[in-house]
């Protein structure tokens, strides 16, 4: 009998997909006010977008810099999920962390593109102790 075995996401490990897809809004606010513009106008600049990117400022810079900031988080991020996962961490504490982490992450979001940089930092290393002990959950 061929029995085919089926694959099941864990909510930590759609947590991951979440994570992966927050750069991807960031990137999206930064570049919002230029959408629909003509470049003449400072629009968007798909021909040459880093050095468009340089150029905004305030809440559309703190966007971006939010984006590259969430970047940096995810190899970290993925790695102590997966780590959790083949330690056999708790599941129910593994999604939960994963999913306080996510949150975190979103609310370090707003408070860098609103210009709250104690809120932020304090946000920034409120998620990366819970990424830390995402990491060390497994650990016997």
């Amino acid at each position: 009998m061929n029995s085919l075995h089926l694959a099941r996401f864990t909510v930590a490990y759609w947590c991951v997909f979440m994570a992966v897809l927050l750069p991807l809004v960031c990137a999206w606010l930064a570049k919002s006010g230029g959408f629909g513009k003509p470049r003449r106008d400072g629009g968007y600049d798909n021909h040459d977008p880093r050095a468009w990117m340089a150029r905004q400022t305030d809440w559309h810079a703190r966007a971006n810099a939010a984006q590259a900031n969430s970047f940096e988080a995810l190899p970290f991020f993925m790695g102590a999920v997966i780590i959790a996962h083949q330690l056999g961490a708790g599941q129910t504490l593994l999604d939960i962390l994963a999913f306080l982490f996510i949150m975190l992450r979103i609310f370090y979001i707003m408070m860098y593109v609103s210009d709250m940089p104690r809120a932020r930092s304090a946000v920034w290393a409120a998620a990366f102790l819970v990424n830390i002990a995402i990491f060390f959950i497994g650990y016997r």
